[in-house]
């Protein structure tokens, strides 16, 4: 096909999210509430989310319906281009046809708001007045201001301070969608105070910052909150991104082989793959690649264990690959990839080697992100510039193997924020974080007696 982009008409955007639950032949195992260890019901988690959303958590339905309201606000970016990178092929001299489907088309410029619209819409709905969230890169809390600006919600971001310093348009461009945002952890709650008690020069952690987030939501009568990954109706609403590439490959008269995308906590990595491994569940052979920094290697070196969500223990006990929920990742530029834990539907397929997991240190990145930048035209965010990373990598494998293969990949952001850390690599700045072993076992030795 000579085509460079596919592009649907708004009438073929997805009217029903996806819900891989229904095609597991064994569900995950279930989240646990931290005082009884019982699986946690609906009712314990109505002081965090509307009704709507914790019926989608637990829904087995393998469709779900998109109501019109959302369908609308989604037309102002969706459906978003799924690219040929032809240009890359040529540069890297391989066989393999990559295609990348690009969600930093929307107003934010990531993959959040197609989940961040979806929660606002519900909230609203329901009456809630505010809502509370975490940010790493700034990526989350600039899609949650945006969406909430839409549904006339107030909006409260906890943004993990090595973010916050390191990306301060992000900042701006909550606060013109009008937003407040703080620096995590901060004076606002007793969890940020304590944290500064006992680390006052902290870079700050998402497992800070959620926890900030959920003790503010709780604390007020007219509050909730908003996660902008991890949990299962988030990875849902994602799922528009692969439904749309699956019609657009079908266009394009192609199927992936290998289908790619970064995670922290696994959404936009899902959005795109979860489609897709429905196929595999019923047959097809195909290869799911989640990719991760080695600074923060949840997947590949965390063990799988029950663990909190956050720092101050908040929240539910998730069953997941996590590094420990006191761990505080190095302050690399992939602010949205720095979470001790991860889904718990993603690490369960991974549990079940339906997904790969790889790591790649900061420097071997940017290396990538500037191949495709000085080819595709497209400066990707650091997190995303992981997925193109393993897109590369398997590229340049088939051109080894001599043989074809189709390379599918989500860019999730585009980097316009992330312009020091360009600046930083283009200088020669750019330093791979270490993660010694003795932190990770740090961090580890506090999961003991979490769950039992």
């Amino acid at each position: 096909m000579d085509r460079t982009k596919i592009i649907l008409n708004e009438s073929e955007m997805p009217r029903r999210w996806y819900n891989i639950m229904a095609d597991l032949k064994t569900p995950p195992m279930p989240v646990l509430h931290p005082g009884t260890l019982d699986p946690i019901g609906p009712e314990d988690l109505v002081p965090i989310f509307p009704m709507a959303l914790i019926e989608q958590e637990v829904a087995q339905d393998r469709f779900i319906d998109i109501p019109n309201e959302i369908v609308e606000a989604y037309r102002l970016w969706r459906p978003t281009p799924l690219i040929r990178a032809k240009r890359l092929e040529r540069a890297l001299e391989t066989p393999a046809r990559i295609y990348f489907k690009h969600e930093g088309v929307s107003p934010t410029g990531s993959h959040k708001p197609n989940t961040a619209v979806a929660q606002a819409f519900y909230n609203a709905k329901e009456g809630v007045k505010r809502l509370t969230t975490e940010t790493g890169a700034g990526q989350w809390g600039s899609a949650l201001s945006f969406a909430c600006s839409l549904f006339d919600l107030d909006c409260m971001v906890y943004m993990v301070k090595v973010s916050y310093e390191q990306k301060p348009y992000r900042k701006i461009m909550m606060q013109t969608w009008d937003a407040d945002v703080v620096a995590s952890p901060s004076m606002h709650t007793n969890s940020g105070r304590e944290v500064l008690k006992n680390q006052p020069k902290t870079s700050g952690s998402l497992g800070i910052a959620i926890s900030e987030a959920v003790e503010d939501a709780v604390a007020s009568d007219n509050a909730k909150y908003s996660l902008g990954s991890v949990l299962n109706h988030v990875l849902l609403h994602q799922t528009v991104i692969g439904l749309e590439a699956k019609d657009q490959m079908e266009t394009a008269g192609d199927y992936p082989d290998v289908v790619i995308g970064c995670v922290g906590g696994g959404s936009n990595f899902s959005g795109i793959a979860f489609p897709y491994i429905r196929d595999k569940l019923a047959g097809r052979n195909l290869r799911a690649v989640a990719v991760e920094p080695t600074a923060c290697p949840t997947l590949t070196r965390g063990v799988f264990a029950y663990d909190f969500g956050d720092t101050a223990k908040l929240t539910p006990l998730l069953p997941m690959f996590t590094l420990g929920h006191s761990f505080v990742p190095p302050a690399i530029h992939a602010g949205g990839l720095r979470y001790h834990g991860g889904s718990p539907l993603l690490c369960d397929l991974v549990r079940k080697r339906l997904v790969e997991a790889r790591a790649y240190d900061q420097t071997d990145v940017f290396d990538a992100a500037l191949v495709f930048t000085r080819t595709e035209g497209i400066l990707p965010a650091p997190e995303s510039a992981h997925a193109i990373r393993a897109a590369i990598d398997e590229a340049t494998d088939a051109k080894n193997q001599g043989e074809e293969r189709v390379i599918l990949f989500c860019l999730s952001g585009h980097g316009h924020f992330d312009l020091s850390a360009y600046h930083a690599y283009l200088q020669g700045q750019l330093e791979d974080a270490e993660f010694p072993d003795e932190a990770l076992h740090r961090a580890l030795e506090k999961l003991k007696g979490v769950s039992n």
